[in-house]
């Protein structure tokens, strides 16, 4: 009746559109009720088959009763700070590698002293800052999330070793699920040994929906899920859906990098309906977002699932260290979130932030949940730490950003977030730029095939919040003399040249 008698005050065109959104919303509405009813169909078939896992956590006593209040936050950057960023390599390395000689991996002895060769000091090391690392926030060093995993090992060693289905999963897991699924703004979560194995995990999954509800034995075409995945999607995304492929589970669709007029054409001539998306929310090896906003607007157009691969966002992005989704402001758009404890929060673990339903399909049906050994109580206890910290020491994030914006200043390179992609073409000219940062003190490594394409080579440099003004300004200074700034700048976030 409302909507009637708004509409009478447009012309014929604008009701026509108005009554095209609506049934746009309607399609959208149904094909999303959808998904909660194949999860729901896919859970029952698993429960008459008796092949429904359930989570029975083993009670670590004194394990997570401490208030977060108590945890220790700092206003500022600490002495502590800079361990999360300068390292130290032994002579022999430093050698090897100005002179691209291969290393067995070998240049410390058992007892810990640098072996000699020609030319080279024993016991010599020579301390390197670090712009190579995934630890955004310095939390690897923080006292307190050092702490945490001391009480806990000293309190459990390193805790009840097995799977999760089986022994491995304790209280401390359960209370680092529930601090994940609040920061996700998700019903729940699903801790996993690593990022990579969430991803497995999560593909696996979502390849057994088809499997379980398909009329034969073997799913049809029309049963599969259709799959789009970005061209330049981490390597655990590829794998985990090739894994469903190979159980002819899924239909895997590649759309170009960010290129979201070619995703809405896959997704309107694919007839299949059963729909997900999957992309990085920020690509690991080209520093650049998911255009996530789009991807609102064709998932309101087309219904499908969205999944997130949100590792390099996690705690650095949004006002609470949500991630992209909090940054774009789009959280309740995202479905599905996938991330990992061994970026921002300088821990180690992945997590599948999701639907209670989502978690019990996963537990249940991912392969590599299932099959591997759970976290160790410990580094569970660091994360949790971690966690929380990230959320309260705001400043950290500040500083991230303002490094960011420094880089940006003084080379005028248009980055867009801490990882900064610097392609310099070939091999050998992305191993020299390498060295010469080695000279000056810098460890940033040359990424060569296979991990980016031939021709594609570059200098990955990530920011930190442990990094200081004075650092950005010497590395700058440094990369002067052997990158361009003015033809890097053609190469800024957007460019698709890998494909």
């Amino acid at each position: 009746m409302y909507i009637y008698i708004y509409c009478i005050q447009y012309t014929e065109s604008s009701l026509l559109l108005l009554k095209a959104h609506i049934v746009i919303h309607a399609r959208h509405c149904m094909e999303m009720g959808c998904w909660n009813e194949w999860v729901e169909q896919t859970l029952e078939k698993l429960e008459s088959r008796k092949l429904l896992r359930s989570l029975r956590p083993i009670h670590l006593s004194d394990g997570t009763s401490a208030d977060e209040e108590e945890f220790e936050c700092f206003d500022g950057l600490r002495q502590w700070d800079r361990t999360s960023v300068e390292v130290e390599i032994s002579d022999t390395t430093f050698h090897r590698w100005l002179q691209d000689i291969h290393s067995p991996g070998d240049d410390l002895g058992g007892s810990g002293v640098a072996c000699t060769e020609a030319g080279t000091s024993a016991g010599r090391f020579r301390k390197l800052i670090l712009f190579s690392g995934n630890d955004y926030l310095g939390l690897s060093s923080h006292p307190t999330v050092i702490k945490a995993a001391t009480q806990a090992v000293q309190k459990h060693g390193m805790g009840p070793r097995g799977s999760a289905l089986i022994c491995g999963y304790t209280n401390y897991h359960r209370v680092l699920e529930s601090s994940l699924a609040e920061l996700k703004n998700k019903e729940d979560c699903l801790l996993c040994p690593t990022g990579f194995s969430a991803n497995m995990a999560f593909m696996t999954a979502v390849g057994n929906v088809s499997l379980l509800l398909a009329k034969d034995s073997q799913p049809s075409i029309d049963e599969r899920v259709a799959v789009f995945s970005d061209a330049l999607n981490h390597a655990s995304i590829i794998d985990g859906i090739r894994l469903a492929e190979k159980q002819k589970s899924v239909a895997a669709f590649v759309y170009r990098h960010c290129d979201m007029h070619h995703l809405n054409e896959l997704l309107t001539n694919c007839p299949v309906k059963k729909k997900v998306v999957i992309t990085d929310s920020l690509f690991s090896m080209d520093g650049d977002f998911a255009p996530l906003l789009a991807l609102m607007k064709l998932r309101k157009k087309h219904g499908f699932l969205l999944a997130i691969d949100d590792a390099h966002a996690t705690f650095v992005c949004g006002k609470t260290g949500g991630g992209a989704a909090e940054l774009f402001n789009c959280i309740s758009d995202v479905d599905i979130c996938i991330g990992t404890l061994s970026k921002a929060a300088g821990c180690h673990g992945g997590y599948i932030a999701c639907s209670k339903k989502w978690k019990q399909l996963i537990q249940s049906r991912g392969r590599s949940f299932i099959f591997s050994t759970s976290t160790p109580v410990p580094i569970i206890a660091a994360a949790h730490a971690a966690v929380v910290v990230a959320k309260k020491e705001k400043w950290r994030r500040k500083a991230i950003w303002n490094r960011v914006q420094d880089f940006r200043d003084m080379t005028g390179i248009p980055i867009t977030s801490p990882i900064i992609s610097l392609i310099v073409g070939s091999e050998e000219t992305a191993l020299q730029a390498s060295r010469h940062l080695l000279e000056f003190g810098f460890h940033i490594t040359a990424i060569r095939p296979p991990t980016v394409a031939p021709n594609s080579c570059r200098l990955r440099i990530t920011l930190s919040a442990a990094h200081t003004l004075d650092d950005v300004r010497n590395l700058t200074a440094a990369l002067s003399q052997c990158v361009n700034f003015s033809e890097i700048g053609f190469y800024s976030p957007s460019w698709n040249s890998r494909l």
